[in-house]
C-alpha cells in the first residue's frame, strides 16, 4: 500500500498542489504585507520561510505558514509603538524563540480542546469570508488588500459596503478574466476530464492564469475598455541587480535587546501566533482525506523556529494560515512536499521573474481564490450540521457570524463559549436522570458527575414528595465529585423529617461506602 505521507511516492499530487499554493500566496503576502505597514518583501520573506523551514520541520502533511491577516493590527501597530522595523524585526525573533519554548512545555496539547463544530465553523466563515471578499477584486475593485479576513476594514469599509463601493468602479476585463478562470476551473474538476492524464498533471488554476495574462495582453494591444489597469495586477518589487536585491532584505536591531515593549510585543506575537496556528493546524487535519493527526507541540516548536528565521532576515511573523492549506488540500496535495516547494517557488520568482508575475491579473486570482472559497462552504456542510442537533447546529452558525462580523480569532472565541455552553447544559440534563412509579423513585448518576451538577441534583432532591421512596444508583458513573457526595449525604440526612425512605444501590451500602468508592 503507498505511503500517503512519503513525499517521495506522492509527486503527481504535490506538484501540481505547489503551484497552485504559490498562485495564491504571492498577493497574500504582499497584500498583507502591504497592510501591516512593512516593506512589501517582508510579506515574501515570511512566505519563503513558511514553505521551507516550517514545512520541512512541522509535522503536519498539508498546512501551509506564512505571514497572516490575523497579525497585521498587531504588526501595524507595534511597528508604530517601537519605532522603527527594524526594532520589530527584533520582537519578532524573541517571539520565535517563546514560541519554541512553548512546544518543549506541551502548550500545542490546548488544540485538541477546540469543539469539532467550532472548528467547521470556522472552515465555512473562511470560506464565506473569501467569497464576499474576492468579489470586489473579481469586478476590478483593489481599493482593499489581498487577505484580509476582517469585517471593518483599513480603507473605511466593511465586508458588505466594499461590494456596493466596487459596483461603481467595475473593470470589464477583470470581469472576463475572473469568469473564464472559474470556468477553466470547473472544466478541470469535471470527473469525466479527470480520467485523461493532462488534467491530472496540469493544475487548472495555472491554466487558468495563464489564460488571464494572455487575455489581458489581447486587450490591452487592442486598445479596448477591457485593457486592465497596472494597479490590478501583482507587483511584485523588482530589483536592477543582486546588490539592489540584497538591499530590501532588513536585520533585527538588536541594540534595542534592553527595550520593555520589545517583550510586550513579543509575547503578544508569540501567543496569538501560537493560537492561530492552531486553529489552523485542527482545521487543516479535519479537510485531510486520510485523518492524519499533526503532533501540535511539534507544530508550535516549527513555528518558533520559522519566526525565529523569519525575524533574522527582515521577514513578517508568521502563521499556519487556512486560505493557503484550504487550497492546497483542495489541489490535491498529500504531502509536506507541496508546501516547501511552493516556498522554493516564491523565492524563485522574487529573484528570476518578478516582470512576468507582474502581468498576473488580481481578478485570475480571484476566481481561484472565489472558488476555493466555495468548496469549504458548500450547502452540503451545512445540512450535515443541521442533521447532527441544535448542540452542533447553533456553535457552528455562531462562529461562522461571529468570524463574519469581527475577525478570526473573536469569532472563535465566541464559537468556543457557545460550544462550552451546550456541553455544560448537556451535561447538566444527561448526569443525572430519575424515573418515577408510583410513590417509588430511582435516581441514576450517568458518567461524570461534578460540582457543576450540584444545583440541578438539589432541585431533583427538592422535588421528590413527602412519603416517597427513593433509590440512588450511582453504579453508571465513572466519576463522582466531593460535593456531590456531600449533598447526597445532607439529603439523607434529612430524608426522615420529610418521610422518604432512601436506599442506595447494593454496592454502596451506606454514605460512607458511597463516599469511598467514589473517590
Amino acid at each position: 500500500m503507498q505511503n500517503v505521507s512519503n513525499p517521495f511516492g506522492n509527486f503527481k499530487y504535490d506538484i501540481p498542489a505547489s503551484v497552485v499554493v504559490f498562485l495564491v500566496a504571492l498577493p497574500l503576502c504582499l497584500g498583507i504585507a502591504l497592510a501591516s505597514g512593512a516593506p512589501l518583501l517582508s510579506g515574501i520573506i515570511a512566505g519563503i520561510v513558511g514553505g521551507i523551514v516550517i514545512g520541512s520541520l512541522s509535522g503536519s502533511n498539508l498546512s501551509v505558514s506564512g505571514p497572516a491577516a490575523g497579525l497585521t493590527a498587531i504588526v501595524i501597530q507595534a511597528i508604530h509603538d517601537l519605532g522603527a522595523y527594524q526594532t520589530f524585526l527584533l520582537a519578532v525573533v524573541i517571539a520565535g524563540i517563546l514560541q519554541f519554548i512553548l512546544g518543549l512545555l506541551r502548550a500545542g496539547s490546548i488544540g485538541h480542546f477546540f469543539p469539532s463544530s467550532v472548528i467547521k465553523g470556522m472552515l465555512s466563515a473562511i470560506g464565506l469570508i473569501l467569497i464576499l471578499k474576492q468579489i470586489p477584486h473579481a469586478l476590478g475593485y483593489d481599493k482593499d488588500y489581498e487577505g484580509d479576513e476582517a469585517f471593518f476594514q483599513p480603507d473605511g469599509e466593511n465586508t458588505f459596503s466594499e461590494i456596493l463601493s466596487a459596483v461603481n468602479y467595475l473593470s470589464p476585463g477583470a470581469i472576463v478574466v475572473c469568469l473564464v478562470t472559474i470556468g477553466i476551473l470547473i472544466l478541470w474538476d469535471n470527473p469525466v476530464l479527470k480520467k485523461h492524464k493532462i488534467f491530472q498533471y496540469i493544475p487548472g488554476p495555472l491554466v487558468a492564469v495563464l489564460t488571464g495574462i494572455i487575455l489581458n495582453i489581447i486587450f490591452q494591444s487592442s486598445g479596448t475598455i477591457f485593457a486592465i489597469q497596472p494597479e490590478h495586477m501583482v507587483t511584485l518589487p523588482i530589483s536592477k541587480n543582486f546588490d539592489d536585491f540584497l538591499s530590501l532584505f532588513s536585520a533585527p536591531d538588536f541594540s534595542q535587546i534592553g527595550n520593555p515593549k520589545i517583550y510586550i510585543t513579543a509575547i503578544t506575537l508569540a501567543l496569538v501566533a501560537s493560537l492561530e496556528s492552531l486553529l489552523s493546524i485542527e482545521a487543516c487535519d479535519k479537510l485531510d482525506e486520510f485523518k492524519r493527526i499533526t503532533p501540535l507541540n511539534r507544530e508550535l516548536r516549527a513555528q518558533g523556529i520559522g519566526n525565529f528565521v523569519s525575524g533574522l532576515i527582515g521577514g513578517l511573523p508568521i502563521t499556519a494560515v487556512i486560505v493557503r492549506s484550504s487550497a492546497n488540500i483542495n489541489s490535491g496535495a498529500r504531502t509536506k512536499l507541496s508546501t516547501i516547494l511552493h516556498g522554493l517557488m516564491l523565492l524563485t520568482a522574487v529573484v528570476f521573474i518578478p516582470t512576468v508575475l507582474n502581468m498576473i491579473p488580481l481578478a485570475a486570482l480571484a476566481g481561484i481564490l472565489l472558488m476555493t472559497g466555495y468548496k469549504l462552504t458548500k450547502p452540503s456542510l451545512y445540512r450535515e450540521m443541521f442533521r447532527k442537533g441544535w448542540e452542533q447546529f447553533i456553535p457552528f452558525i455562531v462562529t461562522i457570524i461571529a468570524i463574519l462580523i469581527t475577525n478570526l480569532l473573536v469569532g472563535i472565541f465566541i464559537g468556543i463559549v457557545v460550544g462550552v455552553f451546550f456541553v455544560l447544559k448537556s451535561n447538566f440534563y444527561e448526569a443525572i436522570s430519575i424515573v418515577k412509579h408510583g410513590d417509588n423513585y430511582l435516581l441514576r448518576l450517568n458518567y461524570s458527575v461534578s460540582f457543576l451538577n450540584k444545583s440541578i441534583l438539589r432541585q431533583t432532591f427538592e422535588r421528590i414528595p413527602e412519603g416517597s421512596n427513593l433509590i440512588i444508583d450511582g453504579g453508571g458513573s465513572q466519576f463522582i465529585d466531593a460535593d456531590i457526595i456531600e449533598t447526597i449525604q445532607d439529603f439523607i440526612l434529612n430524608a426522615p423529617s420529610r418521610n422518604i425512605q432512601v436506599e442506595l444501590k447494593k454496592s454502596f451500602s451506606s454514605a460512607s461506602e458511597f463516599f469511598r468508592k467514589s473517590n
